[in-house]
């Protein structure tokens, strides 16, 4: 079946399978959060991106094997469930150094911008975007056999960049290193996975970039 990625609490996942990586999205909690699970087919080591909410719905989701939970930023909604799904698995933690310190669980790797997170034969780059909080990260698979893919948290999102509150210093940092280091660097058939809601592609935000810019938002 054809990847959709519109997911909804309570609903079934979607899946979405690539050559080397197998992408799981499942949406939990009250805030409609995503949580995207990636499993090496290699090895069946598996790797999950912010255990936002509803811990018996990951665990379903990760079954007995999980190496690692990458939190993407300090907000609560996505590392609400990260305690039990890392007390029952064992994965190590990791997250964005400066917001390692606001998430309530130790991180056992901080990541800085071009950290590369491996697991099983995937590679993970992190980016650094500053604005929606100090240490976010996006995660980027670049497939060797497609085009890259691209998990942005709060910082990306269909129709604009991550909420920076009406703070035009954060708003000026989260757009100019979406940018620099997502738009100026990525192709057009890169497919964004956000933290909330439905996926895009950044060849379908690129033409809005002066829209965001002029609206301050």
């Amino acid at each position: 079946m054809t990847y959709h990625g519109a997911v909804k609490v309570g609903g079934a996942p979607d899946v979405r399978e690539l050559a080397h990586l197998i992408i799981t999205k499942v949406a939990v909690g009250p805030h409609d959060n995503n949580a995207y699970l990636l499993r090496c087919r290699a090895t069946d080591e598996q790797l999950l991106i912010d255990a936002a909410a509803d811990a018996p719905v990951l665990l379903e989701t990760v079954g007995p094997r999980l190496a690692a939970v990458v939190t993407t930023h300090r907000h609560r909604d996505h590392w609400g469930a990260l305690a039990e799904v890392v007390a029952v698995t064992g994965a190590r933690t990791m997250a964005g150094r400066i917001d390692a310190e606001g998430i309530d669980v130790p991180t056992d790797l901080p990541l800085e911008d071009g950290s590369v997170v491996r697991f099983g034969q995937i590679e993970l780059t992190v980016r650094h975007l500053v604005g929606h909080t100090p240490g976010a990260i996006v995660l980027l698979y670049d497939d060797p056999q497609g085009h890259p893919h691209l998990f942005t948290g709060d910082c990306l999102f269909p129709g604009g960049v991550g909420n920076t509150w009406g703070d035009p210093a954060a708003f000026d940092s989260l757009f100019r290193d979406v940018t620099e280091k997502v738009f100026d660097r990525l192709p057009d058939e890169t497919w964004v996975y956000p933290g909330h809601g439905d996926d895009t592609t950044l060849g379908a935000e690129r033409p809005h970039l002066p829209e965001w810019r002029e609206r301050g938002w």
